[in-house]
């Protein structure tokens, strides 16, 4: 057993354990966190607890810092795979946490599939919401008029257009484990009351790709502002399409940008600079332009060390530093700008360096 909190590489600082595997119970790891802010020094974290016999799915529990991340509330649920709806009982997976700026609730989207299914290739939205800071949650059925299976994993992204507020949600699908009619493909959700959900568009396969042996399963996609103005982006993990798996070569990250707020993307792009080989990465800005990617390094499947790279405005992607390498797993980083260049951040951990995903932990980030 090592200590990671207290001997770590990496740029993120104040790092510490929030949340800790406990052991001999029906549940085999922690997983997939996401962070909102309340208010000052009120941070709120969810995260997976993870059902053993299942492949991705569980609960989903939320942790409360009032004290800006120093100490931590034990936990509260969320989603409760013991707890029936309607007459049917649902396990859990990928929460994503969302503070609207001029609301007093924090909504807390995920996924949720019958508990009888080994995986969560199935899953529908759903949604719970907090007004007391993430002490309590209360769920909520939503009006959602997308019809096929989908998998979360990023956070929302707000614009505005003509004074009217939109919200968008990148999710995908991943319908060929059980089906060989099946797809894989990434798309974007929309809302203008975060209770009803639409389809805004999906995103096409590079234009150079042509029958489904060449294509690329693009997934768990973040959307942030793009190199122009009026322009969105997002950034997606990549895998082989199919059933074969694996990392790209090179393993990198595609993109594709939106001139009309996420209702049509562009054919997607390689990104040659950011690396991924089959892991989620955090694409996001710092301010209004620079843009951040935190990322897994190391071959497909491995997931220990993390690092970044950064790209000003009008530049071009910096090269590599160590985010956090504690010699032990690390991945599924989230992270969430509280002051210009100033992040919170959270990711799944471990503090041994052959068992992955038994630890939440927390830091800051801060470019300079």
């Amino acid at each position: 057993m090592v200590d990671p909190d207290m001997a770590y590489k990496g740029d993120v600082t104040d790092v510490r354990a929030i949340r800790v595997l406990e052991r001999g119970t029906s549940f085999n790891r922690l997983w997939q966190p996401f962070i909102a802010v309340w208010e000052d020094h009120h941070l709120v974290v969810t995260y997976g607890r993870h059902l053993r016999g299942k492949v991705d799915m569980g609960d989903v529990l939320a942790v409360v810092s009032r004290d800006d991340g120093r100490t931590w509330s034990e936990p509260a649920l969320v989603f409760d795979h013991r707890e029936p709806v309607g007459r049917c009982r649902y396990a859990y997976a990928n929460s994503v946490l969302y503070h609207p700026p001029d609301q007093r609730i924090i909504w807390c989207y995920a996924m949720r599939c019958p508990h009888h299914y080994r995986d969560s290739e199935d899953s529908e939205l759903c949604a719970a919401y907090s007004v007391d800071g993430g002490l309590s949650w209360q769920q909520i059925e939503l009006a959602v008029d997308y019809h096929q299976p989908l998998i979360t994993c990023a956070g929302i992204y707000r614009c505005e257009e003509e004074g009217r507020v939109r919200y968008l949600l990148p999710v995908h699908r991943n319908t060929l484990r059980h089906d060989p009619g099946g797809d894989q493909r990434q798309l974007v959700l929309e809302s203008t009351s975060l209770i009803e959900w639409k389809l805004a568009g999906y995103v096409p396969q590079p234009e150079a790709r042509g029958e489904d042996s060449g294509r690329i399963f693009m997934h768990e996609g973040n959307i942030d502002h793009g190199d122009r103005p009026g322009e969105l982006k997002i950034v997606m993990r990549t895998s082989l399409y199919g059933s074969r798996g694996g990392a790209l070569e090179p393993p990198c990250a595609y993109s594709s940008t939106s001139p009309d707020g996420g209702r049509t993307w562009a054919p997607a792009r390689q990104e040659p600079f950011l690396y991924n080989a089959v892991s989620k990465a955090y694409f996001g800005c710092a301010g209004e332009d620079t843009h951040v990617y935190v990322y897994s390094t190391g071959p497909a499947g491995e997931r220990k060390a993390m690092a970044y790279v950064v790209k000003p405005p009008s530049g071009e992607w910096s090269e590599p530093r160590p985010f956090y390498d504690a010699e032990v797993p690390n991945s599924y980083p989230t992270l969430l700008e509280y002051e210009p260049g100033r992040f919170y951040a959270v990711w799944d951990s471990s503090n041994e360096p052959d068992v992955k995903r038994t630890v939440i932990r927390f830091g800051r980030f801060q470019l300079s």
